[in-house]
């Protein structure tokens, strides 16, 4: 299953590896592209689902999905060969609910090895009785429970520019900060201006960024610039309901 929208450049590539699924579901909402059609030409069943957030996009694609096992892809994705092998084995004889799959993530051409984004490894592959919680950023299978981990992996390349990390920085940290906020979340001053650095220490000192270069370097001063926005937009929203 492939949440996607506006994805016309990449969904066709996405769907392709896995064409060893007995059924690939792509849902979508309003693209203004060709994802619909690139997507149907290309095999797979196009659900439309008003969005409201990412989780629950996918939720409506798992409420259609005719298996008992959903494996859950983005389209900047793909799966690899031995994936599928290792699924098809496993599900003969699977031993828990929900499986965490192994992430290789690049960025601007080349593998990062550290800072924390090597060790990525979401649930993805999971019974179709489980559902994706509602949060608006950092969604995820609401399962407790234990969980197995798959050896294949795959492979993910979240932005294919610095523009497209930068289009994301406004929307994702304001989504952040809903979330957080209407949790009853209050954050002070502070927050805005000494967890950004934090956050730089940690990914590029103590996670070993420094191991990727420059590239690992640009990536926790990234990292640090999206701390900073995400407190400075639940700071504001704070400062806003004071006033009000």
């Amino acid at each position: 299953m492939i949440a996607a929208r506006n994805e016309a450049a990449k969904i066709a590539a996405c769907i392709g590896s896995v064409r060893w699924a007995r059924e690939i579901l792509v849902v979508e909402d309003g693209s203004v592209d060709d994802t619909p059609s690139v997507a149907e030409n290309a095999g797979a069943t196009v659900v439309s689902n008003p969005f409201v957030t990412i989780g629950l996009q996918r939720n409506a694609a798992i409420e259609r999905a005719q298996s008992a096992w959903i494996l859950v892809l983005d389209a900047d994705e793909r799966a690899s060969p031995e994936l599928g092998i290792e699924v098809d084995r496993l599900l003969k004889a699977p031993k828990f609910d929900a499986y965490r799959i192994p992430r290789r993530n690049f960025f601007l051409g080349a593998e990062v090895r550290h800072g924390g984004w090597e060790s990525d490894r979401p649930i993805r592959l999971f019974r179709a009785t489980l559902r994706y919680n509602s949060n608006r950023v950092h969604e995820h299978v609401d399962w407790s429970g234990p969980a197995g981990d798959l050896a294949s992996h795959l492979t993910h390349e979240p932005y294919a520019s610095l523009d497209a990390w930068f289009e994301k920085l406004g929307r994702y940290s304001r989504w952040w900060a809903e979330d957080r906020y209407e949790k009853g979340k209050r954050v002070g001053a502070a927050s805005v201006t000494v967890r950004p650095p934090l956050r730089f220490l940690t990914m590029f000192i103590l996670r070993g960024g420094w191991m990727d270069g420059a590239r690992g370097a640009l990536l926790a001063s990234m990292a640090a610039t999206s701390v900073m926005a995400k407190y400075a937009q639940l700071w504001a929203m704070g400062v806003g309901k004071e006033k009000s």
